[in-house]
């Protein structure tokens, strides 16, 4: 779908196109898909010869959840430079904690990557103004970024917030570029980036319609508009981005995807913070087991839940386990009386430093009912790249990566699928009707008769 516009999309005038990631679009690919994340970026890349692609880490977990090896973290930033063509990488931690990500940026800029620390938005009494700046201040120190970005995943950034949020970064970051990352969940980013832009913002996330709106970024059509009605110049190909629109909206149409539409402002999302796409996930895994009716009450719980694990940002791991920690308190009537595994070594720091202590009751609860295997000491793990290396002694650095990543026969089943990516065909509605009648072993019979075609099917 992305390969028939990729060259359209090289011309507009981009600074970056955002191009995957070490969490669910590898995942995506993999396990649903059957296609090799590693081929779909050197493919973009052929296509994308003047525009840097961006490649996203978070944090020191690999596809799964659990904290990889440092060698591990730095064979796949070495393998996006050098094997797939990224020039930028980005790099963020949900909870803050920049030794979780500093060694990782400084080895990427060794390897002479344009390198981001995003700094991940949330709101809560912990994540003020004068925090953020710390955090700012420490990772151009620790690890010279080229690059500051705010990533508000949530989508939890107001015009007033951004006002005292961004004079607050500019303070401390000197010349280095500032990004804004935001999502449309409130119907507030474009006014959040309007305000950002005037205040200082060098660069601003959007998407072309029709993936923009929704859970998306702002429309990239939209924002040009407006910032050249505000005043600004923005160097871009207008008439690539129509067409590159036209093609994703034929796409969605093709695939029966939704288009993107602005979402309508809902104070309570505020409260609960959890991104879209767990929401809708939630609603369908609740509706396929007859429990839909629970949602309130689960969104309810995970604010609670929220406040008393030290106010994580709810952006992946901690959206889910958050949420499934909700789940099972209101399933169990009663709070923590079954624990996950995530929650307590989250709770006993396997994560990452917490940037505000547990409730001391809840975190009794967590030890007493949590699984006995997991211990409050947390090594540092083991290298892991010559185990790799001796397991898989005749294979790419690359597949060794998926294969330490992706359990059971997800890697064999992708590579034997031999999915075809080099091309997008759209048919024509006869075909489409064709096909899906052949579906339907009722119908014995297909005619069609029109003045220029007629058309005879008979089983």
């Amino acid at each position: 779908m992305m390969l028939p516009i990729a060259q359209k999309l090289d011309n507009i005038g981009f600074e970056s196109v955002d191009a995957g990631g070490n969490g669910s679009g590898a995942d995506v690919a993999v396990r649903y898909l059957k296609e090799n994340p590693w081929t779909r970026g050197k493919l973009l890349r052929e296509r994308l010869a003047k525009t840097p692609m961006t490649f996203a880490v978070r944090s020191r977990n690999d596809i799964a959840f659990k904290i990889a090896p440092r060698d591990i973290q730095f064979l796949w930033i070495e393998r996006k430079i050098n094997g797939s063509g990224y020039r930028n990488f980005r790099l963020f931690d949900p909870l803050q904690d920049l030794d979780n990500i500093a060694p990782a940026l400084k080895y990427a800029k060794e390897l002479g990557a344009y390198t981001i620390g995003a700094l991940a938005y949330g709101l809560s009494p912990v994540h003020t103004d004068e925090m953020y700046m710390a955090k700012a201040k420490e990772l151009i120190a620790r690890a010279n970024v080229d690059a500051i970005m705010i990533k508000d995943a949530g989508g939890l950034l107001t015009p007033d917030r951004i006002r005292t949020l961004v004079p607050a970064l500019k303070s401390v970051i000197g010349n280095k570029t500032l990004e804004l990352h935001s999502h449309c969940m409130t119907g507030l980013a474009p006014l959040v980036y309007h305000e950002g832009v005037k205040l200082g913002v060098d660069q601003i996330h959007t998407s072309i319609a029709p993936l923009s709106n929704g859970n998306g970024q702002p429309s990239m059509q939209t924002m040009v508009r407006n910032l050249r009605e505000m005043g600004y110049q923005i160097d871009t190909d207008d008439r690539l981005v129509d067409e590159v629109s036209e093609h994703f909206r034929r796409v969605a149409e093709q695939e029966g995807k939704p288009l993107g539409m602005p979402m309508e402002y809902d104070s309570f999302h505020f409260q609960h913070q959890l991104p879209g796409g767990m929401i809708s996930n939630f609603k369908s895994q609740l509706a396929e087991i007859k429990m839909q009716h629970m949602l309130p009450e689960i969104l309810h719980e995970s604010v609670r839940i929220r406040g008393e694990l030290g106010w994580p940002i709810l952006i992946t791991p901690f959206a889910q386990i958050v949420g499934t920690q909700a789940f099972i308190n209101v399933l169990q009537k009663e709070r923590y009386k079954v624990v996950t595994d995530e929650v307590k070594r989250y709770v006993l720091g396997h994560n990452g430093k917490l940037l505000a202590p547990i409730d001391p009751n809840v975190l009794d609860k967590i030890i007493q009912n949590g699984s006995p295997k997991i211990t409050e000491k947390q090594e540092e793990p083991e290298p892991g790249v010559p185990a790799l290396r001796s397991k898989y002694p005749d294979m790419s650095d690359e597949e060794r990566l998926l294969r330490y990543s992706f359990a059971g026969t997800q890697v064999d089943d992708m590579l034997a699928a031999n999915t075809p990516m080099d091309h997008y065909e759209f048919k024509t509605p006869i075909v489409k009707l064709v096909e899906e009648l052949v579906k339907r072993p009722a119908v014995t019979r297909l005619f069609i008769d029109r003045p220029d075609f007629q058309l005879d099917l008979r089983r």
